[in-house]
């Protein structure tokens, strides 16, 4: 489906609100994604080719967090493994109005169930593969370690988890470093300096990053045989934790 340009902060707007997955956003979470997002375009199409490595037969592939199913088609699209199907979750009524749409017009033949709610209220359970596409830093921390655990739990052995997420880093000059190109990766398709500005504003207290030693720490504790960096661009990564 067409996408609208992201020109949601391309005026002042005083008091920025929280940012929030509502209709405004989802006309146009496509732009918006892939401007603000480097790398996005390789993570969806490398969700899809280690979903083919790692879905089991008789199993279930979950997409928790999953928008307009960019990570669920990639998913359907490379599946071979027979009697598997994917569950996909978002809390956001909006997104998943626009993603049933999505899904309804495409014509692979890997079942996709669409369930709206918190994720952190679904029984996971039987799955091969976990996908977490840019959605843990939108958690509260104090509720991620046991989110984590509900994770590893519902994994069959063999599983894979897929964590993509916004890093912070411990050393300052890294921290600034990564933040000056990633503003820069912005300007360069486009977004303005009040654009930046007014999206940072609007994120701040609602997506909160950690840094790779916390995700590999958590991952470890909650019983992940190992789980490594297979993609960075800039303070955008993800991580594969198998189980």
């Amino acid at each position: 489906m067409n996408s609208l340009k992201d020109t949601l902060y391309a005026s002042p707007l005083g008091d920025v609100d929280g940012f929030k997955f509502d209709n405004s956003v989802v006309d146009v979470f496509p732009d918006m994604i892939q401007r603000s997002v480097p790398g996005y375009s390789a993570i969806i199409s490398a969700i899809g080719l280690l979903a083919s490595r790692f879905a089991q037969p008789d199993s279930v592939c979950y997409d928790l967090g999953c928008s307009l199913g960019a990570a669920t088609l990639s998913m359907r699209h490379k599946i071979s493994a027979a009697n598997c199907k994917i569950i996909a979750v978002d809390s956001s009524t909006a997104m998943l109005s626009r993603c049933q749409k999505i899904i309804t017009r495409d014509t692979a033949a890997i079942p996709v169930e669409l369930i709206c709610s918190d994720i952190q209220d679904i029984k996971i359970h039987n799955a091969s593969v976990i996908v977490l596409n840019f959605t843990l830093q939108f958690i509260p921390l104090a509720d991620r370690d046991a989110f984590i655990g509900q994770i590893y739990n519902g994994l069959r052995p063999g599983g894979l988890l897929i964590l993509s997420e916004k890093l912070m880093f411990s050393d300052a000059r890294q921290q600034a470093l990564q933040t000056e190109m990633h503003h820069a990766f912005k300007k360069s398709h486009g977004y303005s300096d009040m654009e930046i500005s007014q999206k940072r504003a609007s994120l701040e207290n609602v997506l909160i990053p950690e840094t790779f030693k916390q995700h590999k720490d958590r991952l470890l504790q909650s019983g992940f045989d190992n789980a490594e960096v297979w993609f960075q661009y800039f303070n955008f990564a993800s991580l594969i934790a198998l189980k």
